[in-house]
């Protein structure tokens, strides 16, 4: 996978999350959590920052360190918000 994309309400591209260093771990977190819930919901970011474990206490205390625990974080806290998940394949000919 080359990367995820995170669609807002109206189809838009919010963020996008690479596998790259550095944001791999991410990609493969939101992945984890679209395939169990089909979107980032406030479940599923709950469930997300469980599995970031001691990042997220990182990114309570210092915001715009983690700016994907940071979006989890604030979709946790807003129960009717959520983003839709693309899932972005690598062609072969990059």
């Amino acid at each position: 996978m080359a990367a995820i994309q995170l669609l807002d309400s109206d189809g838009g591209v919010a963020s996008t999350i690479e596998n790259k260093p550095g944001q791999a771990g991410s990609l493969s977190i939101y992945n984890h959590l679209a395939q169990i819930y089909g979107a980032i919901t406030a479940e599923a970011a709950r469930k997300g920052l469980e599995l970031y474990a001691e990042h997220t206490d990182d990114a309570r205390q210092n915001p715009g360190k983690h700016p994907n625990i940071d979006r989890l974080l604030a979709l946790a806290a807003a129960d009717k918000s959520l983003l839709r998940v693309k899932q972005v394949f690598a062609t072969g000919t990059e």
